[in-house]
């Protein structure tokens, strides 16, 4: 009786998530932590992140990109279909290193679309592809699951399969802007070469959110997939 109750409540295929769960929490704090660090350290140029940003932007021919702010704390991105960099408003008057990071960051997204970068390029063609399949393919598998119709589920596997291959791409995008951006920090003297270390950093912390939510999107398709073949 105790493990009829116990299999009835518990689902061992959560097990699979558990590291990746880890992951996700440990990344999260050292996100906050190392940009709560250095969000409080000036840089010695003493540029906001606005005219790191706007310095950037016109040295790479992006003149017509304007730069608007966003009341979202941490919510700096770069718009491609609109053409628009937003920074939140911290990083947008800051004049710290967690500031510079960030928005050189996003200008690094400006121009790899600019550039047409590959992978970035993939990435915002299958976007609106995704936004479906991540929830459309949940409806599915439980559909499939409850009713026991196999292929019913399997199309809900691949519809989540999506969502993997973009969590997938997104890493190498996310990488190679940080990269670009600590490149010209240093390369123009925008930032000295210890600033520069301390804003690699800030990306390095937030770069292994994307690693965390790339982890857990793979340990679910696979625990979808053990779902799948436990009910064949």
């Amino acid at each position: 009786m105790y493990n009829g109750y116990f299999s009835y409540y518990f689902d061992p295929t959560f097990l699979i998530l558990i590291p990746a769960i880890i992951v996700g929490i440990w990344a999260q704090s050292k996100v906050k932590k190392t940009y709560e660090k250095y969000s409080k350290v000036n840089t010695r140029n003493g540029y906001t992140g606005e005219e790191i940003a706007r310095m950037m932007l016109n040295e790479a021919g992006l003149f017509d990109v304007p730069i608007e702010v966003v009341n979202t704390k941490l919510g700096d991105h770069y718009d491609p279909t609109r053409r628009i960099l937003r920074l939140s408003g911290d990083v947008y008057s800051g004049k710290t290193i967690a500031a510079a990071g960030i928005a050189a960051h996003e200008v690094g997204h400006a121009i790899q679309h600019k550039e047409s970068y590959s992978p970035l390029a993939f990435r915002n063609s299958i976007f609106p592809v995704v936004n479906i399949s991540s929830s459309l393919s949940w409806v599915i598998l439980f559909a499939g699951l409850i009713f026991s119709i196999q292929p019913l589920v399997y199309f809900g596997i691949a519809l989540f399969s999506i969502v993997v291959i973009f969590q997938l791409v997104t890493l190498p995008v996310e990488f190679n802007a940080s990269t670009r951006a600590l490149n010209i920090l240093k390369g123009r003297n925008i930032l000295y070469e210890d600033e520069t270390n301390d804003a690699a950093k800030v990306l390095d912390a937030a770069a292994m959110t994307y690693v965390a939510a790339t982890l857990m999107a793979i340990s679910q398709l696979v625990r979808l997939i053990a779902i799948s073949k436990r009910n064949d």
